[in-house]
């Protein structure tokens, strides 16, 4: 417990006198610290892991290789600033050939980041001024809000719907609210919802951005990963979009390298200068042999190929398990999660109010571990990146899953 002397001096953004109330609890750091109460409380019982998204499988052996190689040369082993160019040409190149996106220029318009969050983290520090404005969807990916917020800024929430395919209705922003915004964040493949944007809702942003002077950042962190017949959709392709913003990848989730924390920023060059100065006061760039190993996956977008049909595979797997529980769920277009609406009870047993009590009682009675939302509706997000190796362990965790629940009479 911090002693009252530091408690004077914590900053009120992370609670001030109160900073040991957890009043800035990440919701995931309480996910893992629930389940963590309940492995001690049940310590025979097997858990399920389909709460945080990390992916389950190893980086692909060529981008081993080539991190071995580089680290091994005296030349990479000093700091790397805002990167390496040939980091830089080659996303470039990915961004051409993966989602037909043209006119990047690999100088200007581009460069790397330590993965998607810290560049999330950054991005509202080139915008946000004490007063300001944010807009962001709700659920959603709250880095770049909580900085906003820290900053002095405010955050305004625009709720996803099912009945408007998860995708915010920027006509309903109340003209006020719009006067005083100076960012929008998006996200998509969503999380945590799996919807996918359209061409028709990116150029709808765009018309909107520039008619109220609001940049766009579009965080691309699941680009690739869509199924059945969708193909990557990048917020740069649509005419404009560079004009009014910028989008963040990540090669985590594409390329099975989340502890690895690479990724990049790419678009318009006046936000792209802002952030490389926001980005040489918070670090002295990735490792170098990072970045040349990033660049050899980026060089081999195939070897997605395999992650998407697994998690394709996953998805249809507990789509038609919980089908058979009596929820009604349908598969995502992108990302590997599924967004579950939660029941309303349990009949004479228990009745839940939100998404965190029915995620509490999935940890603490059944073993499963989900992640609760309740910002715009009740629901609970399963991840498909739980560990198993091949169809016939997926298969036996998704009996387990059944197992479990088969005698549970919910109602919806």
């Amino acid at each position: 417990m911090a002693s009252d002397f530091v408690r004077n001096l914590i900053a009120d953004r992370l609670g001030g006198k109160k900073f040991d109330d957890n009043t800035c609890e990440y919701k995931f750091t309480k996910i893992k610290r629930e389940k963590e109460e309940a492995l001690i409380r049940n310590p025979n019982m097997e858990f399920i892991d389909m709460g945080v998204g990390e992916p389950d499988a190893m980086a692909d052996e060529g981008v081993v290789r080539v991190l071995s190689y580089e680290a091994k040369k005296w030349s990479n082993r000093g700091y790397s600033d805002n990167g390496i160019q040939e980091f830089k040409d080659t996303a470039v190149e990915y961004l051409k050939k993966v989602y037909k996106v043209e006119n990047i220029d690999s100088n200007d318009e581009i460069n790397h980041t330590i993965g998607a969050k810290p560049a999330l983290a950054m991005i509202a520090q080139v915008f946000i001024n004490p007063g300001d404005i944010m807009l962001m969807t709700i659920p959603g990916y709250f880095v770049t809000a909580t900085y906003a917020e820290w900053l002095g800024g405010k955050v305004h929430k625009l709720p996803l719907h099912k009945e408007n395919n998860f995708l915010p209705d920027l006509d309903k922003i109340p003209k006020g609210i719009v006067k005083k915004a100076k960012l929008l964040y998006l996200n998509y493949p969503n999380n945590p919802t799996g919807a996918v944007a359209t061409k028709e809702f990116f150029t709808k942003v765009v018309v909107f951005a520039k008619k109220n002077n609001i940049a766009i950042v579009h965080d691309a962190a699941y680009g690739v990963l869509v199924y059945d017949g969708e193909t990557p959709l990048s917020f740069l392709s649509v005419p404009g979009a560079k004009d009014v913003g910028v989008e963040i990848h990540t090669l985590s989730k594409a390329f099975n390298m989340t502890g690895w924390r690479i990724g990049f920023i790419a678009g318009n060059k006046d936000i792209i200068k802002a952030f490389r100065i926001i980005k040489d006061n918070n670090d002295s760039g990735q490792f170098k042999p990072i970045q040349y190993a990033g660049q050899y996956a980026m060089e081999h977008p195939e070897i997605t190929e395999n992650t998407i049909a697994k998690y394709s595979r996953r998805l249809d797997m507990l789509v038609s398990t919980l089908k058979g529980l009596g929820f009604k769920v349908e598969k995502p277009k992108g990302s590997f999660y599924l967004y579950v609406k939660i029941p309303r009870a349990i009949p004479h047993l228990r009745v839940f109010k939100t998404a965190s009590e029915f995620a509490e009682y999935l940890i603490t009675q059944k073993g499963i571990v989900t992640i609760p939302w309740d910002e715009a509706g009740h629901y609970v997000r399963f991840s498909v990146t739980f560990l198993a190796y091949g169809e016939k362990e997926e298969r036996h965790i998704m009996e387990e899953i059944y197992n479990r629940l088969k005698n549970v009479k919910f109602s919806f």
